[in-house]
């Protein structure tokens, strides 16, 4: 399902880039669809947050910090003695 642009930005992660088209997932409800890729933002890539059609590096950080610190907590420990 394609999105019209208009009425799309509140606030959008960038989760799939390809050719011509981007999957995006929106922040509030969670609910990920289809945009133009040229809709984006000049330099969007993939983790990016974008919001009311700019570019936001500080929620993009933020977001990329909280991932890490949750896959941080779902980490096993390996043994000392375990080779991988």
């Amino acid at each position: 399902m394609m999105v019209s642009v208009v009425g799309l930005w509140s606030a959008v992660q960038v989760e799939l880039l390809e050719d011509t088209r981007a999957q995006v997932v929106r922040l509030d409800t969670g609910q990920a669809c289809t945009v133009e890729r040229a809709a984006l933002p000049k330099g969007a890539r993939e983790g990016d947050v974008v919001v009311d059609g700019r570019l936001e590096p500080g929620q993009t950080e933020a977001r990329r910090r909280d991932v890490a610190r949750l896959r941080a907590r779902l980490a096993v420990p390996v043994p000392p003695n375990l080779e991988l």
